[in-house]
């Protein structure tokens, strides 16, 4: 979990939008002759999520990497759809609910060695919030644009390329990967035990590491695993989950330890659509990956000198706006709650050290996660600061 925020997530998952065929024309893609050649480079968002820029029209625009998009999306604030032609395109399954969109016809797109002529791009609002910060982001970038290729995502370096299909640009343990012929969206499986868990939606657009829904985390066996609760974030809103630290999951011939798994409650999304969970960010980001459904694979390697999971101490789950930190969730039974903090509530000051533009990536924004036993300060805006004393809870 990362130390300062929410797992954000970002998933459209839906049949194709309610516009003529004409208006849903996919456009011609090209890989260029150099494409490997062509690293994008990355930072991840407060929500844990791949932002990078690219062009869309000849305009640049800055985008999310999202797997678990079954069509690119475009935001409806972003200066490309100025003076657009949007048509209606009804409504698709996201995080938290339905979300009205629209199709917009393209004329050019740009993303590494990935050019595309013609085509379009889904339009809806993407909040802010969703990436775990005050920026907002221009589009998400799908399953309809990734998919043809293989995509090498290198986490240790911050970039990522996109390759052709069957390439294997280094070694690691194979697990299967394919694309959803009910969501169009990447898909694998995931063991637990001696149980399988399929569809596994992988999806590089959510922050955390894995959710499953709360029948198959009980068929798992795993209610004696201690539990808390975290929030999650998706275009139509926030979403409040259970969350526990499972001592072993197996990805194919991959066997990974301590792994972070969030549970949704009953009637959630996962449970709506008809998987049985995800795998995010959280978790791939331990690793490079190479995700190519053409070939049927994705490849993992793991990162050497990777610290342990990280799991709160503190028991806050928090945003960064600006100056200050917001509180979006107060994880149940921890130190926290215990203390009286609530949603809502800003924090300008920790240990006496302001919150600063640089916070998400300075040493300052490992507190939350700190030795159990340590008493942080921590300054609420306009306030009086209030002692806050570390300890494991889950």
């Amino acid at each position: 979990m990362r130390i300062l925020a929410l797992a954000a997530l970002l998933l459209l998952a839906d049949a194709p939008p309610t516009v003529p065929v004409a208006s849903r024309d996919p456009g011609v893609v090209r890989l260029a002759a150099d494409a490997e050649a062509r690293w994008v480079d990355f930072t991840l968002t407060p929500g844990n999520q791949i932002r990078f820029d690219m062009a869309v029209n000849g305009r640049p625009v800055s985008a999310i990497l999202d797997t678990g998009v079954s069509f690119s999306l475009l935001s409806r604030s972003s200066p490309v759809t100025r003076g657009a032609a949007i048509v209606p395109g009804g409504q698709a399954s996201a995080i938290g609910g339905a979300v009205t969109i629209g199709w917009m016809p393209t004329r050019s797109l740009t993303l590494g060695g990935l050019s595309r002529r013609g085509g379009g791009l889904a339009v809806a609002t993407l909040p802010a919030l969703a990436t775990g910060s005050a920026e907002s982001v221009d589009m998400l970038v799908g399953r309809d644009l990734l998919a043809g290729q293989a995509l090498d995502i290198d986490y240790a370096a911050h970039r990522f390329r996109l390759i052709r299909s069957g390439r294997m640009p280094f070694p690691g343990r194979i697990a299967p990967l394919s694309i959803s012929p009910t969501h169009a969206v990447y898909q694998s499986a995931i063991t637990l035990g001696t149980k399988r868990f399929s569809p596994m939606i992988v999806d590089t657009g959510d922050g955390s590491s894995m959710t499953i829904t709360e029948a198959e985390w009980r068929s798992a066996g795993l209610a004696r695993l201690p539990r808390t609760t975290a929030i999650a974030f998706g275009l139509a809103g926030p979403v409040v989950t259970g969350l526990a630290i499972v001592p072993s999951v197996r990805l194919g011939e991959l066997e990974a330890h301590d792994v972070e798994m969030r549970i949704e409650p009953a009637g959630g999304f996962s449970e709506t659509i008809g998987v049985a969970g995800r795998i995010g960010t959280g978790f791939l980001s331990r690793y490079r990956v190479l995700l190519d459904p053409r070939a049927g694979r994705m490849v993992l390697s793991p990162r050497p000198g990777l610290p342990p999971v990280l799991r709160s101490t503190s028991g806050l789950l928090l945003g960064l706006e600006r100056d200050r930190l917001k509180v979006l969730h107060v994880m149940r039974g921890g130190p926290a709650a215990a203390a009286g903090w609530a949603i809502g509530d800003t924090i300008c000051a920790v240990d006496g050290q302001p919150i600063g533009p640089g916070y998400t990536s300075s040493p300052q924004a490992r507190w939350s996660a700190g030795t159990p036993g340590t008493t942080v300060m921590l300054t609420p805006c306009g306030g009086k600061p209030r002692r806050l004393v570390l300890r494991r809870f889950y």
